[in-house]
C-alpha cells in the first residue's frame, strides 16, 4: 500500500492552522521546524508549509499566488452534514464558489480556502458513488 501525504503551501502558518483546525477539526501533530507542521485527523495527514508569496514555485520561475488559483488537483472532505460544514468554512474565511448541488449520489459544495486552494465538501446520500457506479 502507498501512503498519501498532502502538502499545502500557505503564506501564514498560524492563519492556516486556525483555518484547518476550526473548519475540519484537525489537530496539530509534529512541527517541522519554523515553517511547517503536520495536521492530523483526516485519512491522510495534511502538511502546511509556509512559503512566501514572493518565493518562486519549486520548478518554475513563476511566483506563488495565494489568490484563488486553479489546479487539476483538489481535496474532497467527506462530511455527514454539508450545510453546517459550508457555514463553518465560510465563517472561517473560505469562499463558497458554487451553491450546494444535489446529485443522485449526494451533495457537493465547491469551495476555496483563504490561501487560494480549491476543495470540496461531499455528503454522500443513499449508497454514495455506488448509486451511479456501473
Amino acid at each position: 500500500m502507498i501512503n498519501l501525504l498532502v502538502n499545502l503551501d500557505v503564506d501564514d502558518l498560524d492563519k492556516a492552522v486556525r483555518f484547518y483546525s476550526s473548519v475540519f477539526g484537525l489537530r496539530v501533530g509534529r512541527r517541522l521546524g519554523a515553517v511547517g507542521l503536520e495536521m492530523l485527523g483526516c485519512s491522510s495527514p495534511i502538511y502546511l508549509l509556509e512559503r512566501s508569496a514572493t518565493a518562486p514555485a519549486e520548478t518554475s520561475s513563476r511566483a506563488r499566488t495565494y489568490q484563488r488559483h486553479w489546479t487539476p488537483v483538489h481535496l474532497d472532505f467527506v462530511v455527514d452534514e454539508i450545510e453546517p460544514a459550508v457555514e463553518r468554512a465560510v465563517l472561517a474565511g473560505a469562499l463558497l464558489e458554487k451553491p450546494v448541488q444535489v446529485f443522485g449520489w449526494g451533495k457537493l459544495a465547491l469551495m476555496a480556502d483563504p490561501f487560494g486552494h480549491g476543495f470540496c465538501f461531499v455528503q454522500f446520500l443513499g449508497r454514495g458513488y455506488d448509486e451511479i457506479a456501473e
